[in-house]
């Protein structure tokens, strides 16, 4: 395989505090060497050993590339005017997820993969390397399943996410909605995902159909993640804490118990403010978590309803600025989180072993994402040790 150097990083967030300073295990004038696909050394520039190419990053500061946990980016159509009637003061509600529904099954899988595509392609240029995505919008065994193959051919981190309102198809027998979602939808759709997801909340699912579903999912190979307590204070958290969720996203509406439950498990808090920014909501309380011990996570929640962003950038700069977060811990979220959330270790640190996905930023710190918010500061994308952005 072929090595390559790229020396003068100003300032490198390695996520690893064994080789640098702080939490971020920060390494000034840095130097990364990547070994095809892998990190194979970091240090200081001056050390860095000899390899068959080099780079001169140009003092930029550099970091993980983005991990992005939580999007949905399976659908078609547009919801313009639900975004323009809520600046009008019309309040967020689950059930606006049926207008994407209709035009999620009236599209052709061209369409639908091309859009993916599009939304991939920007996320990358802003320094996402790793991403999630979700079915959820087609409601039927057959535009679940189709919805994950194709999400399938571009990303390992599929959710099968039948569960994210009860079809319109069955609005007036929810039970027997719940009996599809757990028998032959899910028997079509697992062999596509790794993980399960449920929309458990007013409006969508409640905590025993929420239970039975992740259950079902499990029995299944697939692993739980849970969209908790996002409208209001719900059984979300706590189901996520007790089948052992991955993630629990959203976590705007908590009460001590949820914290103390998230500061005690593995289940990681994932925090999405681009749905808080689009739907003038209350933020989630991520100092709370914070200082309670709970392993936080930031994503963007990209999807065409209530958080129209594919921007990591955007929610490090909301998360610093409405959070309660610092730069250092909104960016670690943002990389090291994201991994936690997906259970993954390959990817959100840059340090021998880890995957050679990295992002360099036009300025000296990763501070800048906050401190200049809207800005495209990300100037070049490294996925697995090639220059990809």
């Amino acid at each position: 395989m072929t090595t390559t150097v790229i020396r003068n990083i100003g300032s490198l967030v390695t996520n690893d505090p064994a080789l640098g300073q702080g939490p971020l295990g920060l390494v000034e004038s840095a130097a990364v060497v990547l070994d095809g696909e892998e990190v194979a050394w970091v240090g200081p520039s001056a050390q860095a050993p000899a390899a068959d190419e080099a780079y001169d990053a140009g003092g930029r500061a550099a970091l993980p590339g983005f991990v992005d946990s939580h999007s949905h980016l399976l659908f078609a159509g547009d919801r313009t005017q639900e975004f323009n009637a809520r600046m009008e003061g019309r309040p967020y509600e689950a059930g606006g997820i049926r207008t994407t529904v209709a035009a999620t099954r009236a599209a052709p899988d061209e369409a639908l993969e091309a859009n993916l595509a599009r939304y991939l392609a920007e996320a990358l240029r802003q320094g996402t390397t790793t991403f999630e995505t979700k079915s959820g919008y087609g409601l039927t065994t057959e535009d679940e399943a189709r919805a994950l193959r194709i999400a399938r051919r571009h990303t390992d981190e599929v959710t099968f996410l039948g569960a994210h309102i009860v079809s319109p198809d069955f609005a007036a027998d929810p039970a027997a909605y719940v009996a599809l979602v757990t028998g032959e939808m899910l028997d079509a759709c697992a062999p596509h995902a790794r993980w399960i997801d449920v929309f458990c909340e007013k409006g969508a699912f409640d905590g025993d159909q929420a239970r039975a579903i992740l259950t079902a999912g499990k029995a299944k190979g697939l692993h739980p993640r849970v969209h908790a307590n996002q409208l209001g204070h719900g059984p979300g958290v706590q189901l996520a804490v007790e089948l052992d969720a991955a993630s629990a996203d959203h976590c705007t509406h908590l009460t001590d118990a949820d914290v103390d439950a998230l500061a005690h498990s593995d289940t990681v808090a994932t925090l999405l403010p681009g749905a808080e920014f689009s739907t003038r909501a209350q933020w989630p309380d991520a100092r709370r978590l914070l200082d309670a011990g709970a392993t936080v996570a930031l994503s963007t929640d990209c999807n065409p309803g209530s958080s129209f962003t594919s921007s990591v950038p955007f929610c490090v700069a909301l998360a610093v600025r409405d959070m309660g977060m610092t730069p250092d811990e909104a960016v670690w979220a943002a990389t090291a989180g994201g991994a936690a959330a997906l259970r993954r270790t390959d990817v959100g640190r840059l340090s021998p072993g880890a995957r050679a996905d990295l992002a360099l930023l036009d300025a000296p710190s990763h501070v800048h994402l906050a401190y200049r918010p809207g800005v495209p500061l990300v100037s070049e994308v490294w996925r697995r040790g090639a220059r990809v952005a």
